[in-house]
């Protein structure tokens, strides 16, 4: 039986280019999702062996997306695709159970052989992540601790991306006094005031990209 594969990215071309070369090497990719909400509702109903997930994802970053497809899909494994190397977007991805680090410069060469490791229950770093990034994990290094529980991640970033709060409100499910309480709490632990400090912060912790 080929491998299940769900390919995740806001960039249909990406999705194309990835698809082809998946299904060229014999994969079954069942199913595309063009943001990380998205991609957890796919995972949820088609179960995929793997999910690919870009990491700058609108909505819902792969980081986030990896965790939630655990809860809703626990023996899917996911590998993140980046462009980045530095600690600070690979720690947080290791320690969120993502199996497979695929850097999108190596991605055609590397992916094919993430695919095949973490099926088969294999941790896939590609070959441009620093050794100290991995020595740094293996060592089970704390990650500089973070004040935001992982609903207020969420929220941070669906503010960073410019949603208002109706909209974030609506694309969690809660009440808009709810999605408010969120950003109220967030901005008094970071003690942060201003939506424009708010997206410098969102982006210096991998969030989004600028």
């Amino acid at each position: 039986m080929p491998v299940r594969v769900l390919l995740a990215d806001d960039h249909q071309i990406v999705r194309q280019g990835v698809r082809a070369l998946l299904e060229r090497e014999g994969f079954d990719v069942v199913g595309e999702a063009a943001d990380g909400r998205e991609a957890v509702r796919l995972a949820e109903h088609l179960r995929p062996d793997v999910a690919i997930l870009d990491l700058a994802m609108p909505s819902l970053n792969g980081v986030n997306a990896a965790k939630e497809i655990f809860l809703v899909s626990p023996r899917t494994r996911t590998i993140l695709l980046t462009m980045h190397t530095e600690d600070q977007y690979v720690l947080p991805a290791l320690h969120a159970g993502i199996k497979g680090y695929v850097l999108k410069t190596k991605a055609a060469e590397d992916l094919v052989q993430a695919i095949h490791d973490v099926s088969q229950g294999k941790t896939y770093l590609s070959p441009g992540v620093s050794g100290a990034v991995v020595s740094a994990y293996l060592a089970k290094n704390d990650l500089p601790s973070d004040p935001l529980s992982y609903r207020e991640r969420e929220v941070l970033q669906l503010i960073a991306e410019g949603r208002t709060t109706k909209e974030v409100a609506a694309l969690l499910g809660v009440s808009v006094s709810t999605a408010e309480s969120h950003r109220s709490r967030i901005m008094e632990k970071l003690d942060i005031h201003e939506t424009a400090s708010l997206v410098r912060y969102a982006i210096r912790k991998g969030l989004i990209e600028p």
